[in-house]
């Protein structure tokens, strides 16, 4: 294991960013490619729009629902082993899901068993970016996140030419040999210990004793479990709070609340733009070329993205530019059922794609501006847990309003209203943060204050009583947020 004071932002973090770039192509890609089976399916088994869309529903859903499991796995007993494992799952689920005989059969093999393989390599790659770069965490990890749209651009027309050379059978089982490239993507993540994971142990732990009171506890139970005599209760429990005591934060919390928005507005676009495009008269090549260009620009949207906000004069304004992408994904959605021939779609699969590639590139930036490095991998592990659900119910819900509207008018509109709001939300949050630290300032100034430093290097203000303690508290907070960047 590496030990470093800080993040290297380069040497081996490079073949960590190689590695997070393929693994990004066999997850993501592959999870959107899915819906180009979404034809083949709904014509083989003969079942409608909802019941079809609940695959790649429980597809994203697992993945995203088992998230906090690769975390923990990674942060427990190795992020290589948690990857190697998830690649064996992910295949095995996609060469079942190639003998499936009915839609319930590719819940199970393709939904949850595919989902639950991908989950355990997503986010302890992604957290692993943030480990190894700090300087140049944004454009590392628009490197890293261009895998899901150059696999989608390259994988949406070859996987139309193996359903027309191999069946849709066929094709599942070579994207199950293909995903266990995520075994190799897996030896590649080397792990490393950073100065300030040190400082999330118990003290005890670092200075490398017990006391004497646990000691004597543990005399009692040395004969039988030394498990236990390594890692007492204390220490696990205190271990465990600290992993996620991020949850409490107040940005967390409505980084949180707009991804939930954000995630059941992006899901269903990738599931309905093939069958769309079909709807409206385009050819089925001309309708995987329209994946392939989302997937493209998404290539140009995660690095151009990344390197812009790494610029000094954008680096302190990440959120606003996060939440201007996601806002302008949403704008698509509500322009899409107006384009209806070939040459119409074209310029939509060019912004969208654009723009989801921002936005993906920026949720592990600004996760890792909230609640910090040390706290990344778990961080993670929850933002993508709240994807799940959303990404459960919405392409079902969408289907549901396809067969009763007979248009798909009503599911991109609801999509992009609720991208929008997602959007807002964090907008208003910002703006009101802003405004009541510039508040509390002014305050502070027209009072008499005392400055006293405190151990951690934080300032603590002694404010008079027209401040009350909540304020304070506050203040102190987000001063010490702000020391530490």
């Amino acid at each position: 294991r590496a030990r470093h004071a800080g993040p290297p932002d380069g040497g081996w973090g490079w073949m960590i960013v190689a590695g997070c770039f393929l693994v990004t192509i066999c997850t993501r890609a592959v999870t959107r490619c899915i819906s180009i089976f979404f034809v083949e399916f709904q014509a083989y088994f003969g079942q409608d729009y909802a019941r079809t869309a609940w695959i790649h529903s429980i597809v994203d859903c697992a993945t995203m629902l088992c998230a906090p499991l690769g975390s923990l796995i990674s942060n427990h007993v190795s992020c290589q082993v948690g990857i190697m494992l998830g690649g064996l799952l992910a295949s095995a689920g996609l060469i079942l899901s190639s003998f499936a005989t009915s839609l319930e059969h590719l819940y199970l093999s393709l939904g949850v068993l595919t989902g639950l393989g991908f989950a355990l390599c997503y986010s302890p790659a992604i957290a692993m970016v943030g480990k190894y770069f700090n300087k140049r965490k944004a454009l590392a990890y628009g490197i890293a996140m261009s895998g899901s749209g150059i696999g989608t651009f390259i994988l949406a027309p070859v996987v139309q030419l193996l359903i027309e050379q191999f069946s849709w059978r066929g094709a599942l089982l070579i994207l199950g040999g293909f995903v266990l490239n995520l075994c190799v993507c897996g030896a590649l993540m080397r792990p490393i210990a950073l100065k300030e994971d040190r400082k999330t142990a118990p003290e005890f732990l670092e200075q490398d004793y017990v006391p004497k009171a646990q000691e004597r506890d543990l005399k009692r139970m040395s004969a039988c479990s030394p498990l236990i005599k390594a890692w007492s209760h204390e220490c696990l429990c205190y271990c465990s709070w600290k992993e996620y005591d991020f949850l409490l934060m107040p940005g967390f919390m409505v980084l949180a609340v707009s991804v939930l928005f954000m995630a059941y507005g992006c899901s269903p676009l990738f599931v309905y733009l093939v069958p769309y495009a079909l709807s409206v008269g385009v050819s089925h090549h001309q309708a995987a070329f329209l994946m392939s260009i989302l997937g493209v620009i998404d290539i140009i949207g995660n690095i151009t993205f990344g390197w812009l906000t790494d610029r000094r004069c954008l680096k302190k304004h990440r959120h606003f530019c996060y939440l201007f992408a996601v806002g302008m994904d949403g704008l698509c959605c509500l322009f899409l059922p107006v384009l209806q021939n070939f040459p119409l779609l074209v310029p939509f699969s060019f912004t969208f794609g654009y723009f989801d590639g921002a936005y993906v590139t920026l949720i592990p930036v600004v996760t890792a501006d909230v609640v910090g490095t040390s706290s990344l991998s778990s961080a993670l592990g929850v933002v993508y847990f709240l994807h799940a659900i959303p990404y459960l119910v919405s392409p079902p819900v969408a289907g549901w309003l396809v067969d009763t509207t007979g248009s798909y008018t009503a599911s991109f509109l609801l999509c992009g209203f609720s991208m929008i709001f997602s959007s807002t939300l964090l907008c208003f949050a910002r703006l009101a943060k802003k405004i009541k630290r510039t508040h509390l300032r002014s305050l502070t100034n027209e009072t008499d204050t005392k400055q006293h430093i405190w151990t951690n290097g934080a300032i603590a203000y002694s404010v008079t009583a027209e401040l009350d303690q909540k304020d304070v508290e506050f203040l102190a907070a987000d001063t010490n947020s702000y020391s530490n960047r």
